[in-house]
């Protein structure tokens, strides 16, 4: 009889689903149609500052060119996005750590050096993730994986302002076979 008691717990393991990954968002899907097309129609970015050769020394993700257009200021969201569970790829901009010096709290943003190049991402290209476990963030320019619910709420601080945050449950560094 114990051999069937086991068959048949094997059975109901085996037919239960395996634990899939979200589906996949890119940076572009939390852009509303309208700043899309505004971003795609933008003229280039003239750098005419000591920043010009794309890097700044304010060390901040937060717009400071008064002459940009409306659209790098953008906080409009795809209300459809709210609530809903996914995975999104970027790069982390380390803001807090736990005693063990992992981070619990930083922005994730589409490229590599957001946080100090010219200009940063507009903040509805910016998501603030909360990550109670913690993950050690060796280097800001190796990309990483952030799955969980992503919800809209306007974010502001020192260093920038986001549009959108999310509850992480996984965040993981991106292997070089997934890129």
């Amino acid at each position: 009889m114990r051999p069937l008691v086991l068959s048949a717990l094997l059975m109901i393991v085996l037919a239960q689903p395996a634990l899939a990954a979200p589906p996949q968002l890119d940076w572009l899907d939390l852009l509303p149609p309208e700043d899309l097309k505004a971003l795609e129609e933008m003229p280039e970015i003239v750098h005419d500052t000591p920043e010009g050769q794309g890097f700044s020394d304010q060390g901040a993700l937060k717009q400071r060119d008064p002459g940009l257009p409306e659209v790098m200021y953008s906080t409009r969201t795809v209300a459809k996005l709210d609530g809903k569970s996914l995975r999104l790829g970027g790069y982390p901009v380390p803001l807090e750590s736990d005693a063990r010096g992992r981070s619990t709290l930083f922005f994730l943003v589409p490229y590599p050096g957001a946080c100090i190049h010219v200009p940063p991402p507009p903040p509805n290209q910016i998501v603030l993730v909360r990550f109670p476990k913690g993950i050690e963030l060796d280097d800001i320019y190796a990309p990483i994986w952030v799955e969980g619910k992503l919800r809209i709420e306007l974010v502001n601080n020192d260093l920038a302002d986001a549009a959108y945050a999310l509850d992480a449950r996984l965040v993981r560094p991106i292997e070089e076979n997934e890129l």
